[in-house]
């Protein structure tokens, strides 16, 4: 049945779907296109009745590619939601939740933050340069909707923290963005795990606390934006 309620993929032409058993099919004429990003939207259309969810996998993550449904479903979801979020119940509903998620982003990187402190471990000469690290760290992967490691939750923050100084220091105290690196299969993994010991060697110093001139110090560097 055409109109089933399914989990398709992007079909190979324009206005086409792929079903998970191969077929290809083309979304009935009174359908729709919902783009994603709302969604309240996206869950009262797929309430009121069958639709296609269109999904994209990308490596190991899914994407959302909207989803198919009845143009009349998809209007009348759209004129309901316009008249609740007209209301001043809702302006404060949402004042409130953007106030509770502003204090759990907060509390979220200031944790973050003290994780990757813990992580670097630098002597005591070289704290000042520890905490200049975990604020840039923090603002280049705690916001939300950045993709980054500190957004996930699979792993310990302090796994989460490790990782990300990893990643900054991969972009920025080396060459890495502008290497060509072959396209065969595991090259760019091991050329990661090959720069991540060269940046946990050049950790090592700042544990060991060793003086490290202004002029020769790529952590410093980068942090000023001079890259090397």
């Amino acid at each position: 049945m055409p109109k089933l309620t399914r989990i398709v993929a992007p079909g190979p032409r324009p206005e086409t779907v792929l079903t998970t058993t191969g077929e290809i099919l083309a979304p009935p004429a009174d359908w729709s296109l919902l783009l994603p990003g709302d969604p309240g939207l996206t869950r009262r259309v797929k309430a009121a009745g069958p639709s296609w969810t269109v999904q994209e996998k990308r490596g190991r993550k899914t994407f959302s590619q909207g989803v198919w449904a009845p143009k009349a479903n998809i209007a009348a979801a759209i004129k309901q939601l316009e008249v609740e979020r007209s209301t001043e119940a809702y302006a404060k509903r949402q004042a409130s939740s953007a106030q509770r998620r502003e204090k759990t982003q907060i509390e979220y990187v200031n944790t973050f933050r003290d994780a990757v402190i813990q992580f670097l471990a630098f002597a005591p000469i070289h704290q000042q340069l520890a905490a200049q690290l975990a604020e840039a760290v923090a603002a280049h992967a705690t916001p939300v909707g950045s993709g980054t490691v500190a957004r996930t939750k699979q792993i310990p923050v302090e796994r989460r923290a490790e990782a990300a100084v990893i990643a900054w220091m991969r972009h920025q105290t080396t060459l890495y963005d502008e290497m060509k690196i072959a396209r065969i299969k595991g090259e760019r993994r091991e050329v990661r795990r090959m720069l991540a010991e060269q940046s946990r060697q050049l950790l090592r110093q700042y544990r060991d606390g060793i003086a490290v001139p202004s002029n020769k110090c790529e952590l410093k560097k980068a942090l000023a934006g001079k890259r090397v």
